[in-house]
């Protein structure tokens, strides 16, 4: 067996088998297979798919290529996670609020992928915030204050760090056996034993289309019963920006305001509520839906979700005075006004090229190697469907270079 035979195989829309796909992810994760051959098999995997069985030998492959955690000593751990969207803040909120129920809340989270913002990159933007620690202090984390927010480590889902980095670079982040496989094995692997999916559709999302996010999700479902976690995944849309922030810094202010009840826009209210409410089920810990609902909303007013976040970063090395007041936290050098040039009623805030233009201004990754700037981004004063003025601010580029701010400005990425 070698690599160049799996290859050709794949290239030639022909089935790979369990022992192939396990050959694959092994002499990657052990660098017996370098990145131009990797490059070539997700290439061939992206554009003639995988069939369920080939998925799940992927997704367990990549699962046990390092250690699988085992939470069992923490209670009934329920994990969340996103198929990634444009300003998804939703961890930052939702994770502090289900740990202030008393549900156990130990989650691995990504970094950046393609146009889509990631949680560690969010949590990173808080100074002194430590995303890297073992995994003993991971769990001691969980059982001292009932919640744990890190990054991957090397041991857990090794093969799926490297193409996880990998995929973006090469545009191939687009497909549902790589999406679908490198969430399951992260969920396998970090031990959750009950597992909700927010799989995001619409022109912010990897899945475009309704169909494409129902079949991704019907996937990952059938993984999760595979590997004996209880899966449920919700469809929510992306084709706006989540709230009114994009860009990491920005996204922890937005976070921290609703956290602190300052305001709720509605997207964000319906996405933690079904999301939220579907966990705290899982949890055993309400009877219906509708009673989750309540509980979310009500843990945001009455202050406890605040009080958890701070303590998770404060658990975690983070300097809370940052929290406490997010004037703080540093800014970009120039804001730049986005303005109404008419009258009407906005139809669109293109979310994709919100995203896109958020990676150019240096938001996201276009390489492995490329540092993130916390500070660039985007700020909205609207959504889709608010009515606007002529010469009424829409809404705000953050940005460290003012040329390219002025740039953005040409691609009207609201439309009136």
């Amino acid at each position: 067996m070698n690599i160049q035979e799996i290859i050709a195989k794949k290239r030639d829309k022909l089935e790979l088998t369990k022992d192939e796909i396990e050959y694959f992810v092994k002499g990657y994760t052990e660098g017996k297979i370098t990145d131009y051959q990797a490059s070539a098999l997700v290439m061939a995997i992206y554009i003639n798919g995988m069939n369920d069985r080939e998925i799940t030998d992927l997704t367990l492959a990549m699962a046990y290529s390092g250690d699988v955690l085992d939470l069992s000593s923490l209670g009934e751990v329920v994990d969340k996670h996103s198929t990634g969207g444009v300003g998804d803040k939703i961890t930052l909120i939702l994770m502090p609020v289900i740990a202030s129920l008393g549900i156990p809340v130990a989650k691995m989270s990504g970094r950046g992928l393609g146009f889509t913002g990631g949680t560690i990159d969010k949590l990173e933007s808080i100074p002194g915030y430590h995303t890297s620690i073992s995994v003993d202090e991971f769990k001691e984390n969980v059982k001292k204050i009932n919640i744990s927010l890190m990054g991957q480590t090397l041991n857990l889902a090794p093969a799926d760090k490297k193409l996880y980095a990998l995929r973006d670079t090469i545009a191939c982040t687009e497909s549902i056996p790589l999406i679908a496989s490198s969430i399951m094995s992260k969920k396998i692997a970090a031990g959750a034993n009950k597992i909700v999916i927010d799989v995001t559709c619409g022109s912010g999302a990897f899945m475009k289309t309704m169909e494409d996010a129902k079949n991704l999700a019907t996937v990952m479902t059938s993984i999760g019963k595979l590997a004996g976690k209880e899966t449920v995944c919700i469809i929510t849309p992306m084709n706006e920006p989540v709230g009114y922030a994009v860009g990491n810094t920005l996204e922890v202010i937005e976070a921290v305001d609703i956290l602190k009840n300052k305001y709720m826009p509605k997207d964000i209210k319906n996405i933690i509520e079904e999301l939220g409410a579907n966990m705290l089920v899982l949890a055993n810990k309400v009877q219906n839906i509708e009673e989750g609902k309540n509980l979310i909303i009500e843990n945001i007013r009455n202050g406890k979700a605040y009080e958890k976040f701070k303590e998770l970063v404060q658990n975690q090395g983070g300097d809370i005075s940052y929290i406490e007041n997010t004037d703080k936290l540093e800014k970009a050098k120039y804001i730049v006004p986005i303005i109404a040039e008419k009258d009407g009623t906005i139809s669109e805030i293109n979310a994709y090229e919100v995203g896109r233009l958020s990676c150019y201004l240096g938001a996201g990754r276009q390489t492995k190697e490329d540092e993130i700037n916390p500070r660039v981004g985007f700020i909205f004063n609207k959504k889709v469907g608010d009515i606007v003025k002529s010469g009424e601010t829409i809404g705000y580029i953050h940005s460290d270079d003012e040329q390219k701010a002025n740039e953005i400005l040409k691609y009207n990425v609201v439309k009136i």
